[in-house]
């Protein structure tokens, strides 16, 4: 499976991002190998809609799901568009976050976890 986690960095030690859309990285991991990777995510400076930018950048490249910290809601229905499946509530190392992930413990979200415009910088 092939997911895509939002990051503070560009390596698996680096901690999710709780924003989505604002996310400097998004890492793509397969699950199976923890193969990764690492893109910036184009968004991150956008001066509006940087959720649905962001969820187009993921959908383009093929994820299955995306961890993060917290969705709002263009980003969630953009996502939920692309077939991508959302899972809300994530922090600590990218890399526990996967392994975490592959032990059946997290939950997809139904809905999105925060409000419009939650991570943006003012």
């Amino acid at each position: 499976m092939k997911l895509c986690i939002s990051s503070t960095k560009n390596d698996l030690e680096a901690s999710v991002d709780p924003r989505f859309g604002r996310c400097q990285y998004f890492l793509f991991v397969d699950t199976g190998t923890m193969n990764f990777e690492a893109v910036g995510n184009p968004a991150f400076t956008a001066v509006g809609g940087a959720g649905i930018q962001a969820a187009q950048a993921v959908v383009n490249k093929g994820a299955d799901a995306v961890i993060t910290g917290n969705v709002g809601p263009n980003a969630f229905q953009a996502l939920q568009a692309g077939g991508v499946k959302i899972i809300t509530g994530a922090q600590g190392p990218v890399k526990d976050v996967v392994e975490r992930f592959n032990k059946g413990e997290y939950e997809y979200a139904a809905s999105p976890s925060v409000e419009t415009h939650y991570g943006a910088r003012r």
